[in-house]
């Protein structure tokens, strides 16, 4: 596993390294060691699978408050995102600002996440499936996102949307509130 820090602090590029023979190949996707070298959490408490039929959805901007906010790890599985995390930490260099990435089952980057991130993606092709490995519990009164059009952020998603669910549709508009 390669790991590669972003211009987002904490957020990390993680690229698989490969075992190929005749048979195919063979990579590791998680390591706590390799997290903990760089001071990454390891801790997983839940895994989660996201299923999505059609290119064009989006899914996000997602986070959880104090006490239950999340570290994650992305692998897209099948398919292809457009990867999205933006800096809710008000004391961080990089507030306010966002990264987008391609995460494909070709490419084999997965993105490390931490605390204080809002969390999206968009399908770029049909039937995309999407693994997350998550620090916390899913805690329905600590989940809580931001617009996936905000103009806070200005986020350039590669396609029109096709399916963003009612939730994600009326999350609030940023306007500097306070997330944690």
């Amino acid at each position: 596993m390669k790991f590669t820090e972003t211009f987002l602090e904490g957020v990390f590029m993680i690229e698989l390294e490969k075992i190929e023979d005749e048979r195919g190949y063979f990579a590791r996707i998680f390591d706590s060691k390799k997290f903990e070298v760089l001071g990454l959490s390891s801790k997983i408490s839940q895994i989660s699978i996201s299923n999505n039929k059609i290119k064009g959805t989006i899914r996000g901007m997602h986070y959880q408050i104090n006490p239950f906010e999340e570290d994650k790890i992305i692998h897209c599985i099948k398919g292809k995102i457009f990867d999205v995390i933006i800096d809710l930490r008000p004391k961080s260099k990089t507030f306010k600002k966002w990264i987008g990435v391609d995460l494909t089952s070709k490419n084999n980057k997965i993105i490390y996440i931490p605390k204080g991130m809002a969390h999206g993606f968009q399908t770029l092709e049909n039937n995309t499936e999407i693994i997350y490995q998550i620090s916390e519990f899913f805690m329905p009164k600590f989940a809580n996102g931001v617009r996936w059009d905000d103009p806070a952020f200005k986020i350039k998603w590669p396609l029109k949307p096709t399916i963003i669910s009612e939730k994600d549709r009326n999350y609030e508009f940023f306007n500097d509130k306070i997330i944690h």
